[in-house]
């Protein structure tokens, strides 16, 4: 019987590329088809990618969402896809001081609300707002608002207009959006020279692999290293009930919360923990 993959990989996405490149380039570096990463990186971006090989596919839904990013922003201009590869136009200069853009920039600490970009791949009436976009770019599209979180925001460096920016924030925060808004609440407008991807959950920029020097067995990372889900670790008995989808009673402190099982060294089960009962979520075979 094949021996099936069931690992991540920690991958470094270069600029120029898209996410869906990435898998494209794996699958056949790796002659593997079950690949699948955890959110996307626009084309101008780089930086980490989570990405699934194999089994590890089914958990991806559990891997940590949080993101970190370093963002460059150029002020007073605007793009229409909000960073270098939209149609960018120079606006009127305002001088901004670098304690104007931190007070600016801390506004935005905490719950806020966004407005996808128009060149975003959210779907709108079953249709990419970047295909709706590119097809017609003045037609006027309604794009809901959503809530997302920045947990930290802080300027790195500006000088003649340019910010250097670290954020810390909740999946689905659209960092492009965020630079303009920060600019539109000083009266201008802002678009993105560069942005990197240097965490996210776990995974840092400084353990990424580059695509071309992928190997399995040395960068392969165990699922149960990779989900930080609080872990339990089954005896001989508990395997077996958990293996045949019988729930197993233990004495953890936790209710209504998923756990990682884990059996060998090995993550066998994604449970759910509740009144001290463990039941199975999802199952995985050994070996």
């Amino acid at each position: 019987m094949e021996n099936i993959p069931f690992c991540f990989l920690n991958i470094y996405k270069p600029k120029g590329i898209t996410s869906f490149d990435v898998i494209y380039k794996l699958r056949k570096k790796l002659s593997i088809k079950k690949i699948g990463h955890s959110g996307t990186l626009d084309p101008f971006a780089e930086g980490v990618m989570q990405v699934a090989v194999g089994n590890a596919t089914r958990l991806i839904e559990y891997l940590d969402s949080n993101k970190e990013y370093i963002a460059t922003a150029k002020f007073c201009y605007s793009s229409t896809t909000l960073d270098t590869e939209g149609e960018i136009k120079e606006l009127p200069y305002k001088k901004f001081s670098k304690d104007e853009i931190k007070k600016a920039i801390e506004k935005f600490k905490g719950k806020i609300k966004q407005t996808p970009p128009k060149y975003s791949a959210i779907k709108v009436n079953g249709q990419k707002l970047c295909d709706i976009a590119r097809k017609n770019p003045e037609k006027e599209i309604e794009i809901p608002e959503r809530e997302v979180e920045i947990y930290d925001i802080e300027l790195l460096d500006f000088k003649e207009n340019i910010a250097k920016i670290k954020v810390k924030c909740s999946k689905g925060t659209y960092i492009r959006t965020l630079a303009s808004d920060i600019a539109k609440s000083l009266g201008t407008d802002a678009y993105l020279t560069e942005l990197i991807r240097t965490k996210a959950g776990n995974f840092e920029l400084k353990n990424s692999v580059k695509i071309e020097d992928v190997d399995l067995e040395k960068n392969g990372i165990n699922p149960l290293f990779a989900i930080n889900l609080a872990e339990y670790e089954l005896d001989d008995e508990e395997f077996n009930l958990i293996k045949n989808g019988v729930k197993i009673k233990v004495n953890l402190n936790k209710n209504n919360t998923h756990i990682k099982l884990s059996y060998k060294k090995h993550l066998v089960s994604i449970g759910v923990l509740s009144d001290n009962i463990i039941k199975v979520e999802k199952f995985f075979n050994l070996g």
